[in-house]
């Protein structure tokens, strides 16, 4: 049987952007009609029956569903966004708001900004701009999201005052391990990646080069490049869990890893 939607009593309340979102959502798979997917079409281990998107944004996350069905379901997600109007806008959102607030909460930790909206827009933008037909769907839906978000953010931050003697009150520029390219560095010197693998995921995690044209510009297949960068952020997870690196380490290369590259406009 369906699961039983969530009764609007417990939706979440609150003013900020992802917030109204989640209400929004969970009006919208409330009730005796709500906003689903069949899963029969679908197949791939998914109930074979009409899945409400909040019981699906559950199955998509839970580590029994496979990376195909997770991609097959988010191409269906983003179709429909495409061309299903605004109700099939908030079931994306929806499905995807575990990934949007982690984004949102490594960003606050940062700016002072309208975080929330500035990731909502992100991931609103991303869903025209995304080639569906690529893998990992969902994460270069919410990495777009954050590196949208973040370019955005920074953007309307005061000027950083790095000499000494700055005026009271002026903001003071960040410590230089927190940004990525130092941490990097030292993940190479402790021997757990190589020079190599640190510019491959220096270039394709945060100066937003899409692995296709890393791939073309170092002579090597897609595919090749997807699973050396794999193995070298699976030794970085492994490092950090072994507390090979510090924790101020661990906090940027988590932002480095989870952050991919938006897809560029094809060209005609």
């Amino acid at each position: 049987m369906p699961a039983t939607a969530p009764p609007v009593a417990c939706v979440v309340t609150g003013t900020a952007s992802l917030d109204v979102a989640e209400v929004t959502f969970r009006l919208l798979t409330a009730g005796t009609q709500p906003l689903a997917i069949d899963g029969a079409e679908i197949g791939l281990g998914l109930p074979a029956r009409r899945i409400p998107l909040h019981e699906l944004a559950a199955i998509l996350m839970h580590p029994s569903c496979s990376y195909t069905a997770r991609d097959t379901v988010w191409r269906l997600l983003v179709a429909r966004a495409r061309t299903g109007g605004s109700a099939w806008v908030i079931g994306a959102v929806g499905v995807a708001l575990p990934g949007l607030r982690a984004a949102a909460k490594r960003l606050a930790a940062t700016y002072c900004g309208d975080v929330q909206a500035e990731v909502l827009a992100g991931f609103l933008a991303a869903l025209h701009q995304i080639r569906p037909s690529l893998p990992q769907v969902a994460q270069r839906l919410c990495s777009t999201a954050f590196v949208t978000a973040r370019r955005q953010l920074r953007a309307g931050e005061p000027p950083r005052v790095e000499a000494a003697g700055a005026a009271a009150g002026a903001v003071a520029p960040p410590a230089l391990w927190r940004h990525p390219d130092f941490v990097l560095l030292r993940a190479v010197r402790a021997g757990v990646i190589t020079e190599g693998e640190a510019a491959l995921i220096g270039a394709t995690r945060m100066e937003e080069v899409t692995v296709a044209d890393y791939a073309a510009r170092v002579g090597k297949t897609v595919k090749a490049v997807y699973k050396a960068r794999d193995r070298a952020e699976a030794r970085l997870v492994a490092a950090i869990c072994s507390g090979a690196l510090s924790e101020p380490d661990a906090e940027v290369i988590a932002e480095a890893t989870l952050t991919v590259a938006a897809d560029p406009e094809p060209r005609t």
